[in-house]
């Protein structure tokens, strides 16, 4: 069948130059014009050729060179005077000239789609002298198409998508193939397009390739992917055409055509009653067949609940119970509540018809766990009073198991909250008592801790902070807030101020403290007036102080507070009598009387230097005691002697003195270090032992002993004068 196709094209290729070119039979180029006497002359008669067109089909199969044309002019006589020259594309390559006659021919097999034309010179020249006999004329050899090439798709597979539920008619893509043969010429490059594979879910459009819904209700949850094969096919899909395929993948992509169902409507959940606030007890999945943003779900409870809530877990599409307020297993053991679950997004083509929510029940159990004491408050604040004595109550706690068999319980103190160990605790009934009195001045909170314990299970405690505080008693007497350093002027007069007194109490009755001050009322020198605002003022009775006649005085103050009972204390204010200008400042005092920190009088101070005297006597007076009995001998007689006592002679010992040490060693010290012989000498007894009777009594120990308590009891005796006068 394609030979007489080409055998068809190849008689048109000869045919055509003779109908397109009239000058030209035998598609020849005439190189000279008609003549005159023809009655017909042409345009240019002075040219004796003209250019021309030549046609040649490609894909050329035969053995022979082909034949392309034949260039002629008017100018061969056919003597063979004539050379014809050819020049430009493919010149003595593709294309070769026959000199003489001017025939054209081919020499390799041409594809018009690599190139579809060629432009060609020729020249006539003088064979004999080179010389043109005609001016060079172009002309061109255009290749003629054959349908040799198939149509071919961009891509070997195309991906695509459409929605599920889509209409009939729903473009879904466009798939374009290219020929490369020729579009102006024949049905070579006119392609139709088919569907051989994909029906009859989809079409296509045979003229642009457009594929097409042809089924409607595609669902994607039935079916998602398609495999559609496109065909296009050239010659206009007549037979004998040639043709390409391609393969489009179809994806139904995802609309919420589905509402979410529920596959259980009964769930059963269980939480153990010590769950904490905000812990999730379980979790519900209701099942929808979409996906992405169409399988999005909400959970929430029917009516709303005050114990429990569900959220929805936005990865895994599940509904998470999760707890509100705490589970009590004595109190409720058993909770039952309805889920609604619905889609988040709708889509209003889907929503008519269909309730896209559904329902279910969850029941919830509570599990009893073994729970720790519970303490009836928390905390405990208890007051007890200063003066409580010790052993004495102070207050009760109590606690009690919240389980439901009531397990019973003891109390105990964690010594790390009471060091001092002040107070203790019934373990029975939490009764808790002091065990040392307690000073509110000393601290006024005690903070400890009771720890109430399961007896059947020690582990289960549970700890309370007990707040115990004193209250104050009026225990404490009111005191100078200060040490005052008061002096009254010689030249004062009666009636003067000379220092204003306050007090301070470290007890804090309930109305605030109110202090009387007061002084003996026969005193004759000063007077005191109370301000009645915790303050006094020290005035002089009398003018005309001497420091001669007294430089210091001693007031006694006595201050009394105003609670019950009624305390009060006597502090001494000491006043300096001192030499003052007229203005009443202070110029001069005596220094023996300045104020000392412990408050002593000048009379107090001599005594203590007479008795600091006294001592130093008494001590010097048992030295020279004791050296005076060294040097009286205490024993007259051999018989006295209690122990052996060897006699000996300190005159020279003649030979054996001098023996002793040897001289040359003074006068070569190098031999020192030389070896000597030791003499051991026994000594010899003089007199015999033997025992002797006690020493008599010796009256110089005695009279030494009874004159030393003598001394000593003096100075005892100084003593206590020195502290009557310091008392006075």
């Amino acid at each position: 069948m394609i030979t007489n196709q080409v055998l068809l094209l190849l008689m048109l290729s000869i045919l055509w130059p003779t109908i397109a070119l009239p000058f030209a039979p035998g598609n020849i180029g005439n190189l000279f014009g008609m003549p005159e006497s023809d009655g017909k002359i042409l345009q240019r008669s002075k040219r004796g050729w003209m250019w021309n067109q030549f046609f040649l089909l490609e894909e050329y199969t035969g053995n022979d060179h082909q034949y392309v044309g034949k260039l002629h002019s008017n100018m061969d006589k056919g003597d063979g005077n004539v050379k014809y020259i050819l020049t430009g594309d493919g010149a003595g390559t593709l294309f070769l000239i026959d000199e003489k006659s001017g025939d054209i021919h081919a020499t390799k097999r041409l594809d018009r789609e690599e190139k579809a034309m060629y432009t060609l010179h020729a020249k006539v020249l003088d064979r004999n002298t080179n010389a043109e006999l005609e001016p060079d004329t172009e002309f061109n050899i255009k290749i003629h198409d054959i349908n040799d090439n198939a149509p071919k798709f961009a891509k070997e597979i195309y991906f695509a998508s459409v929605p599920e539920m889509s209409e009939v008619g729903t473009s879904v893509a466009t798939v374009t193939a290219t020929d490369a043969d020729d579009q102006t010429y024949g049905n070579s490059a006119k392609l139709v397009y088919s569907i051989l594979q994909g029906q009859p879910y989809f079409s296509v459009d045979s003229e642009n390739g457009t594929i097409k819904t042809a089924l409607p209700g595609m669902d994607r949850e039935v079916k998602e992917n398609y495999q559609v094969v496109i065909q296009a096919k050239d010659m206009a899909g007549q037979m004998g055409g040639l043709s390409g395929t391609t393969t489009v993948s179809i994806t139904l992509s995802d609309v919420n055509d589905s509402p979410p169902r529920f596959a259980n409507h009964s769930f059963r959940v269980t939480a153990v009653e010590s769950t904490v606030i905000g812990a999730a007890i379980g979790r519900i999945k209701a099942d929808d067949p979409d996906v992405g943003r169409n399988a999005e779900m909400e959970y929430t409870i029917v009516g709303g609940h005050d114990i429990f809530n569900i959220i929805t877990d936005q990865i895994t599409q599940e509904g998470v119970i999760i707890i509100k307020k705490p589970l009590d297993y004595e109190t409720k053991r058993d909770y039952e509540f309805r889920v609604e679950v619905k889609n988040t997004y709708l889509d209003a083509r889907f929503i008519h018809g269909l309730q896209f929510k559904d329902y279910a029940t969850v029941k919830v159990t509570v599990e009893d766990v073994d729970e720790p004491p519970v303490f009836t408050r928390n905390p405990y604040i208890i007051e007890v009073h200063e003066d409580t004595a010790a052993g004495s109550f102070v207050g009760v706690v109590s606690a009690r198991d919240p389980d439901a068999d009531n397990k019973p319980v003891k109390y105990s103190i964690d010594r790390h909250t009471d060091l001092e160990r002040l107070f203790n605790i019934d373990s029975v009934n939490g009764t808790i008592t002091t065990l040392k009195a307690l000073d509110r001045e000393t601290s006024k909170w005690h903070n400890i801790s009771v720890v109430a314990t399961e007896i059947n299970n020690p582990r289960q405690t549970t700890r309370v902070p007990v707040f115990i505080k004193v209250l104050d008693v009026n225990d404490n007497a009111p005191e100078f807030a200060m040490s005052y350093d008061t002096f009254v002027c010689e030249n004062v007069k009666a009636g003067q101020l000379i220092q204003t007194i306050s007090a301070v109490d470290t007890d804090e009755p309930l109305v605030g403290h109110k202090f009387v001050f007061s002084i003996s009322p026969t005193n004759p020198n000063f007077t005191i007036d109370d301000r009645e605002d915790n303050t006094a003022n020290i005035l002089t009775r009398r003018g005309g102080f001497s420091r001669r006649e007294m430089s210091m005085y001693l007031l006694p103050v006595v201050i009394s507070d105003n609670d019950y009972p009624i305390q009060s204390s006597t502090s001494t204010l000491i006043v300096r009598v001192c030499a003052c200008d007229s203005r009443g400042n202070m110029q001069s005092c005596n220094p023996e009387v300045l104020p000392f920190s412990d408050g002593l009088t000048t009379g107090a101070l001599v005594a203590i230097l007479l008795c600091v005297i006294i001592l130093l006597m008494i001590v010097v007076l048992f030295a020279a005691l004791r050296r005076q009995r060294k040097k009286e001998p205490l024993i007259i007689s051999k018989e006295d002697v209690r122990d052996n006592v060897v006699s000996y002679n300190d005159e020279g010992g003649g030979e054996e003195d001098t023996q002793a040490f040897d001289i040359g060693t003074l006068r070569n010290p190098e031999v020192m270090d030389a070896n000597k012989l030791r003499r051991d000498i026994i000594p010899e007894m003089l007199f015999p032992f033997r025992r002797t009777s006690p020493i008599k009594d010796n009256t110089d120990v005695r009279d030494f002993i009874n004159g030393r308590d003598t001394k000593l009891g003096l100075a005892d005796m100084m003593c206590k004068i020195t502290d009557s006068v310091r008392s006075g």
